[in-house]
């Protein structure tokens, strides 16, 4: 028996999946050369696993400018941090920062009456920097994953419409062929 929630449920999940299908359609649409739009993508990847989430496009736009990589694509790159992923994201980077600069925890998970707002904004540098060297750390190899994943989907996408504009051009020139065929027939006779 489908009861209203599960049939809610899956409502959202065609949402999100049309939306995500959606996206990655007009992603595939970018024109541009496959391998400025990869690398704009990862620059974009790479810049939303920082803390700076508000200014993250602009700074992956200023840098895909400077590259002079695709500046849309690293628009794009940089929403894999957003209000839905970014406190996943924001505490990896934080845990794995906070391991290699060797600072402990500056909260404790527990809601000990240590944590106040003064000893939040105390320790903020020292989070501030953990989010960095942990967003630093796992942005490479996300991006270097973006890279090779975007490039080899717009490669295909791309050379799939060079292989159908290629088509219609021969049926193109096999019916004009058939055509002045046609036309020398009728005028020879």
């Amino acid at each position: 028996m489908v009861t209203e929630q599960d049939d809610s449920r899956k409502k959202s999940r065609n949402v999100i999946t049309a939306f995500l299908l959606r996206a990655y359609r007009r992603f595939l649409k970018i024109r541009g050369n496959p391998h400025e739009i990869a690398l704009g993508f990862a620059l974009g990847l790479f810049v939303g696993m920082t803390p700076f989430m508000g200014f993250q496009t602009p700074i992956a736009v200023f840098f895909a400018a400077i590259f002079q990589w695709n500046k849309i694509s690293s628009a794009a790159g940089v929403w894999i941090s957003n209000p839905v992923t970014a406190p996943v994201l924001y505490g990896i980077t934080y845990f794995v920062g906070a391991k290699m600069t060797g600072l402990t925890p500056s909260c404790n998970p527990a809601g000990s009456p240590e944590i106040t707002v003064i000893n939040l904004l105390q320790s903020t540098p020292e989070i501030l920097m953990a989010m960095i060297f942990g967003g630093i750390i796992i942005g490479i190899p996300i991006a270097i994953t973006g890279y090779f994943f975007s490039f080899s989907a717009l490669k295909k996408y791309q050379d799939d419409i060079k292989i159908k504009l290629v088509k219609k051009k021969e049926k193109r020139t096999a019916r004009k062929q058939q055509k002045k065929i046609l036309k020398e027939k009728i005028y020879s006779d």
